[in-house]
């Protein structure tokens, strides 16, 4: 399983406190994992699977790639999990907000490619941005289950998805998103919590993604100090970095903030942002 930061594990114990029973059976028969922004769009690239079939994981570019002459090209992925767990409805009709609306607005006037990792739920209860964030070509979304229930057990108190319904799960929200007339969808799939085992890699082989990790935790999960965010993702990054971030309001109250910090910052030290899909090209 994957080490998380302090933030990691306050963001697992407070989804985890939601509790419930296990997700229900998506429809069936599912419908194909994933989809593009048109038939003439570029196929977005994916890692070969591992030994005996096992999903490939990706956390950042290799050192050295998509130089060109030899050095780092100095590149970054901003990622965003849009977070909403299957029993989390009762709460977003009491009012909790598990959307970001501000925080896209702001990537879209800096220009900021990203990467979304969407969970089916927030698709369902957010479905009019969902479908306006998979449109923009500033964007692409992503897969961070429908359910983000755990998928190893022991994953800071989540409620777990058996191994017979991993890949289902996955494919549910994939399914969400169609439903929603989410476009720019790409064949990445995040662990929640960020937990997997080899179980869980064999387990996700029938829904053919590439799993996405990152090497830079922003520590925005709760933080109330943007500053505190802004630093630790500058400290961070290297040429080729995958950062985790949050778009959701109630999870991830400074993210906005932060984002206001990181990206003229790294603009100023010479970086590109670009989405995981030209990442994984390096």
């Amino acid at each position: 399983m994957t080490t998380l930061t302090v933030a990691g594990v306050l963001l697992g114990g407070a989804l985890a406190g939601c509790g419930g029973a296990s997700p229900a059976p998506p429809p069936s028969p599912s419908a194909p994992a994933t989809a593009s922004a048109s038939p003439a769009a570029k196929k977005p690239p994916t890692m070969a699977p591992g030994p005996a079939g096992r999903t490939p994981v990706f956390s950042r570019r290799a050192a050295g790639g998509g130089g060109g002459g030899g050095g780092a090209e100095k590149v970054v992925a901003l990622t965003f999990d849009a977070d909403m767990t299957a029993d989390q409805g009762p709460r977003a009709k009491a009012g909790e907000r598990f959307d970001n609306p501000e925080l896209i607005a702001l990537l879209r006037r800096l220009k900021v490619p990203s990467t979304v990792f969407m969970t089916g739920r927030w698709a369902e209860e957010y479905p009019a941005q969902a479908k306006g964030i998979g449109a923009d070509d500033l964007f692409e979304v992503a897969n961070h289950s429908y359910s983000h229930y755990a998928f190893t057990a022991d994953c800071y108190g989540l409620p777990v998805v058996g191994k017979d319904a991993m890949a289902r799960d996955v494919e549910r929200a994939f399914s969400a998103f169609r439903q929603a007339g989410v476009r720019n969808v790409v064949p990445y799939f995040r662990f929640p919590g960020g937990c997997y085992d080899d179980a869980a890699l064999r387990a996700l082989t029938p829904a053919n993604v590439t799993a996405v990790q990152w090497d830079v935790v922003s520590g925005d999960a709760f933080a109330t100090d943007a500053g505190a965010v802004a630093e630790q993702v500058l400290d961070g990054v290297r040429p080729g970095s995958l950062v985790v971030m949050h778009c959701t309001r109630s999870a991830a109250p400074v993210t906005g903030e932060a984002i206001g910090r990181i990206v003229p910052e790294l603009r100023k030290r010479g970086y590109r942002f670009v989405k995981v899909s030209e990442l994984m090209e390096g």
